[in-house]
């Protein structure tokens, strides 16, 4: 490890995360971030359009959902979403058919927390400090 004396940088935090889906993803993904979560649409570059996938604004932070030709879900890594009224969340989720997975592993830490996949697989955290 280098000893920095003087460091000219510093990090102002996430802009956005990216999760992977497959070709063809586009109208699953609006229906789930969209139609689901409530999370608005946003419009891509008009450069990466023909990349294919879809971009959502979630809180003050942004999900893309970019297309992976050799798609494999993300089953272990997540990104964890803060929220307020985790409960009304939960029972939004679970009235539109999605599984819902309790975990109460950092209760101790006053985190409430679920997980959920999206459409294809990728596992989603969301949170609540109580």
């Amino acid at each position: 490890m280098s000893n920095m004396t003087a460091k000219s940088f510093s990090f102002d935090g996430i802009d956005h995360i990216q999760l992977a889906a497959p070709p063809g993803c586009e109208e699953a993904a609006r229906h789930f971030y969209t139609g689901i979560l409530g999370w608005t649409e946003l419009t891509k570059p008009t450069e990466l359009q023909k990349r294919g996938g879809v971009w959502f604004q979630c809180g003050a932070h942004q999900v893309h959902i970019g297309v992976q030709q050799d798609f494999v879900p993300a089953l272990k890594a997540h990104p964890a979403f803060l929220v307020r009224q985790l409960d009304a969340l939960r029972s939004h989720i679970a009235a539109a058919g999605i599984n819902v997975l309790d975990d109460d592993a950092r209760s101790a830490q006053s985190i409430r927390r679920f997980y959920v996949n999206d459409p294809w697989g990728n596992r989603l955290e969301f949170m609540e400090y109580v």
